[in-house]
């Protein structure tokens, strides 16, 4: 079987040409996270899964649940779903929302800190990250307390560890060698 990635990327890439052609990158990153958490739902994905089920009684529940608000998401909602490939859509929907972030120059940046942070220490570690990276950058903040002190940024599949676990831990490599 083929990688859930290898399947999602054409289509998200289907997806993203059609939103940008129709200027509704928003509308079709909303329609998508709807039709992921859709499928994740684990009732949905058994239905789904279900030889009994005919594709168009899917394709028509999928509709109902969904409303489609436009013929071409209802036309993509169609090709994924009489296509099996349903269960994809939570990572069709992770590669259109990377390529919507490329395009507009933005990246999702996941901030773990040791402590809680204020809004105004979130905004300038943010602004300074953004400097760091050329991207603006849509934070997602969460608190970890083993970090012990500092902070960990991950942007896509780049990660800058500047907590005090991660440095004893580089001081201890350094000394054991």
């Amino acid at each position: 079987m083929a990688e859930i990635g290898t399947i999602a990327r054409p289509y998200a890439q289907a997806a993203f040409d059609v939103a940008k052609a129709e200027n509704s990158l928003a509308g079709w990153d909303v329609f998508l996270q709807s039709a992921a958490q859709l499928v994740s739902q684990e009732d949905v994905r058994q239905l789904a899964q279900n030889p009994k089920v005919a594709k168009d009684q899917l394709v028509s529940l999928f509709e109902e649940v969904l409303k489609p608000s436009s013929e071409s998401h209802k036309n993509f909602l169609s090709a994924v779903v009489s296509q099996g490939r349903f269960a994809a859509l939570p990572a069709i929907s992770k590669a259109f929302e990377e390529y919507k972030n490329d395009y507009e120059g933005s990246a999702d940046a996941h901030i773990v800190t040791a402590h809680a942070m204020s809004d105004q220490e979130v905004q300038d570690l943010v602004v300074a990250l953004e400097k760091k990276l050329g991207k603006k950058l849509k934070p997602e903040i969460s608190v970890d307390s083993s970090l012990i002190g500092g902070f960990c940024v991950t942007v896509g599949d780049e990660v800058l560890d500047m907590s005090v676990r991660a440095k004893l831990a580089r001081m201890q490599s350094a000394l054991t060698v």
